[in-house]
């Protein structure tokens, strides 16, 4: 772990984040009803992203610290199978055309293709090493998978291929799509920006880049609005960025240690799922204007969750923790 000498005002900063939004106290806890939780059996450490196919109500869970991906039935409540013998598994993705999920494991670089009805292995596509954040286009059936130092690796999703490469400057953390923009947003925290890739050209044509605030890891789009939303750990702070110009847009406190951020355009709210020991809700009450609207108080480093607008549902992971199993919470938005 690298030590940082950090001055005082920024350490009081960082404790005015945590303070006003990652507390136990809840506000307006009736927006998400805990339906169920289902045991994550024998899964220790650390828990990365979650897909989930919609048509079974199957959800894929990358337990990276355990080094398995758990296959979870949310109608029955339990899981149904476990991969096993993974390296650090962080990305997961559903590809429902196929029937195949991918994989990507941080330790070896290896992005794994199983089939979900055997779930026999079936391709493996070598990135040398940190594959992490995966996402996938349907229309053009390729996937997205951010890797090693600086990458983002498009994978045919037919042969099982990479087709092209697109080099960033640093190892890339969440980041979004837009196909008609022909455009990638990509939070790249060791080099303190986000850069913007252009698909035809496989290459970054934007660095927008501040001193702070730094360790920009989660990251949603509203598409409609042409909104980035990027959450940051240092400080805890949820910015909103034009997508076309990086000007910021709004700025607020939020949990620490988020992981987690996504958009709900039924709604008009962002979710935040943070570390700090809440799921922060934040509701968009003008063009450019954004306030807190619900605190949902969660056990500490409950970082990992995914938000199912299609079920308008909220899933998510936390850890095992002495006698308390590891556990996948299963809330329903209340609108």
């Amino acid at each position: 772990m690298k030590i940082i000498n950090i001055p005082i005002v920024i350490v009081f900063i960082i404790g005015a984040g945590f303070i006003s939004c990652s507390g136990q106290s809840n506000l307006n806890p009736q927006y998400l009803k805990l339906e169920k939780e289902i045991i994550l059996s024998g899964v220790k450490g650390r828990i990365d992203h979650i897909d989930i196919n919609l048509s079974d109500q199957i959800a894929y869970i990358a337990a990276l610290g355990n080094n398995t991906l758990e296959v979870v039935d949310l109608k029955k409540g339990l899981t149904v199978h476990s991969i096993k013998g993974l390296d650090e598994p962080q990305g997961v993705v559903y590809i429902a055309k196929h029937k195949e999920i991918l994989i990507a494991n941080g330790g070896t670089g290896e992005c794994d293709v199983y089939d979900i009805i055997t779930y026999k292995k079936i391709a493996s596509i070598n990135l040398g090493s940190d594959a992490d954040d995966v996402r996938y286009d349907e229309d053009s059936d390729k996937i997205y998978v951010g890797y090693g130092n600086g990458g983002i690796a498009v994978i045919d999703a037919t042969t099982n291929k990479v087709i092209s490469d697109i080099k960033l400057p640093a190892h890339p953390e969440s980041f979004q799509i837009d196909m008609k923009e022909g455009k990638i947003w990509i939070n790249l925290p060791d080099a303190g920006m986000i850069g913007v890739a252009d698909i035809k050209q496989a290459k970054l044509i934007y660095k927008w880049k501040k001193l702070l605030p730094r360790f920009n890891f989660p990251m949603a789009y509203d598409e409609s609005a042409h909104r980035i939303i990027v959450g940051y750990r240092f400080p805890a702070i949820l910015r909103v960025l034009d997508s076309r110009t990086g000007k910021e847009i709004f700025t607020s406190a939020m949990v620490g240690d988020a992981d987690d951020l996504y958009w709900d355009n039924k709604s008009k709210r962002i979710f935040i799922s943070g570390g700090g020991g809440s799921i922060n809700i934040f509701k968009q009450t003008g063009v450019n204007s954004y306030e807190l609207d619900a605190k949902i108080a969660t056990p500490n480093g409950a970082r990992t969750s995914l938000l199912v607008p299609e079920l308008r549902m909220f899933l998510l992971a936390t850890r095992a923790d002495g006698n308390n199993p590891a556990k996948l919470q299963v809330y329903k938005l209340n609108e």
